[in-house]
């Protein structure tokens, strides 16, 4: 991978917004989700299923909140120079019928590694005004 397609190290400072954007998903996206992914829980698509098991009603699946968050930062970066990301599932994200729940996604940076030229970006992914994610942190390969 040629260097144009990095973050510029010295362009970038601790608390610096990199990234950010506004998803919905909706019902439908649920279906594409599941049906790439294989996970066809109930409490993705089955409203009496969820609320039975102590949910909100259907709910988003993580995997594809994480692959959400993880793909803002992924676009800013370039294409393979996101290192690693990793998160913790907080919160459950309703989504209803109709309509869409709508997920605000920022990616700040946190922290700078000079001597590894990397960055790390931390993540906020929040719905309805909470996050829904835990300590989403990304490090990313830096020019």
């Amino acid at each position: 991978m040629s260097d144009e397609n990095l973050p510029t190290f010295e362009g970038l400072e601790v608390g610096q917004v990199v990234a950010t954007r506004d998803v919905e998903f909706t019902r439908d996206t649920l279906v594409r989700y599941a049906g790439a992914s294989g996970d066809f829980n109930p409490i993705h698509y089955n409203d009496v299923f969820a609320t039975e098991v102590g949910l909100p009603g259907v709910i988003a699946h993580g995997m594809l909140t994480m692959g959400t968050a993880a793909s803002v930062v992924e676009e800013w970066a370039g294409p393979g120079n996101v290192q690693d990301f990793q998160t913790r599932f907080t919160r459950p994200i309703p989504v209803p019928n109709p309509g869409a729940a709508v997920v605000t996604i920022t990616a700040t940076v946190g922290a700078l590694d000079p001597e590894l030229n990397t960055a790390r970006i931390d993540v906020i992914v929040e719905f309805d005004g909470t996050r829904v994610l835990g300590k989403a942190q990304a490090i990313v390969t830096c020019a």
